[in-house]
């Protein structure tokens, strides 16, 4: 039996759950929307949403998309680009992909019925332990563990479970005792106001221990030392990467290409980029333009950097304005999309509508 075993007693589990529930009953968020005529799809789509993305973020999200999607059904039915077109702005598109092919996974598999089995649930796209023990408990009180970063946050203080939580064997410890301290009764509200405290109390810089529940036998707050916890991850540095993009336009439109549905963006629409100006130029050269690059205006005031969790990605935007429009070579799925007049909906990168934005307000001069 390991030490982490030892202390977990069930007398400590029944003290942490009871403190906590009774937090739950006087301060614990109950009017979110999907909070509201409870279903395992509203959990389902709210959970896959706050992945990554605070809830006063995610609310209007949610809103609008189960406005459009209010079944499983009309979810499977509708086309990708309509699904991200919804998610432009929420990042990390890879969940909007996930969700909209699950729901067609439902409607084969499961006859459009959200399954109930954890087994099916896990198995669904974008769907993983906790996510799945989350969508169950909360919609349908089943008894499931949760393990979020919120509530790693809260377990790793209250026990000074040292090591950083992505490791496995650190994930496997805080999984021991997200299980222990799991009650047999009320696990809804349980795995909610755990969700809850890591948000409002147990936040990651200037925690609320005043106001925490648990302070009485908090192990971090004991030694003083709740910001140690949880470790942080050991610091790689990021490295950068350089791209042109090309902003091609052409009677008030400007191209747009759709991204292969793998990779970053994956299945959003972007402008076409390049590593290097000979790739621009041999761009330039296969598609007949008619546009050197002596002819371009590389301006520096214009050059942008979006962060992404592994990466910088350096931009440099570069706007060809074009004659005619162009039959482009090998660019798949494309659209010419106008910048005054109404467009249809298309998944677009947040990068691809902050250039859209200059365009339409003519921050670019025509090369």
């Amino acid at each position: 039996m390991t030490q982490l075993q030892v202390q977990l007693t069930t007398e400590l589990s029944e003290w942490f759950a009871k403190q906590v529930l009774g937090w739950f009953d006087q301060h614990g968020r109950k009017h979110l929307p999907w909070q509201q005529e409870v279903t395992p799809y509203k959990v389902w789509v709210s959970e896959i949403m706050l992945q990554q993305t605070q809830v006063t973020t995610v609310i209007d999200y949610f809103q609008r998309f189960m406005q459009r999607f209010p079944t499983i059904t009309e979810l499977a039915k509708a086309e990708q680009d309509e699904v991200l077109h919804l998610w432009t702005g929420l990042g990390y598109y890879a969940r909007g992909r996930n969700l909209h092919k699950a729901a067609r996974i439902i409607m084969d598999q499961h006859k459009g019925q959200f399954p109930t089995d954890f087994e099916q649930v896990i198995a669904l796209p974008g769907i993983g332990r906790s996510t799945a023990g989350a969508i169950l408990s909360l919609s349908l009180n089943q008894h499931h563990a949760i393990l979020d970063g919120n509530v790693k946050r809260v377990l790793t203080r209250f026990m000074t479970i040292e090591g950083w939580p992505g490791m496995s064997s650190v994930e496997k410890s805080l999984w021991q005792v997200a299980e222990a301290f799991s009650p047999t009764q009320r696990i809804a509200n349980y795995n909610q106001v755990m969700m809850d405290l890591g948000a409002l109390v147990c936040t990651r810089s200037k925690p609320k221990c005043d106001e925490c529940p648990l302070k009485n036998k908090c192990k971090a707050l004991a030694l003083g030392k709740q910001t140690d916890f949880p470790n942080s991850k050991p610091k790689k540095q990021k490295p950068i990467k350089f791209v042109y993009m090309a902003l091609l336009t052409h009677d008030d439109s400007v191209y747009m290409y759709q991204r292969p549905a793998s990779g970053i963006w994956g299945g959003l629409y972007s402008y076409p980029e390049y590593e290097n100006l000979e790739q621009l130029q041999h761009f330039l050269v296969t598609n007949a333009l008619g546009v050197t690059l002596e002819d371009l205006e590389f301006n520096e005031e214009h050059l942008f950097r979006h962060t992404f969790s592994h990466y910088h990605l350096d931009i440099q935007p570069v706007r060809i304005q074009l004659k005619q429009a162009p039959n482009l070579v090998g660019q798949g799925n494309h659209i010419w999309y106008r910048l005054n007049d109404e467009q249809p909906e298309i998944g677009k990168s947040a990068v691809t509508e902050k250039l859209l934005d200059q365009l339409k307000t003519g921050t670019f001069n025509d090369c």
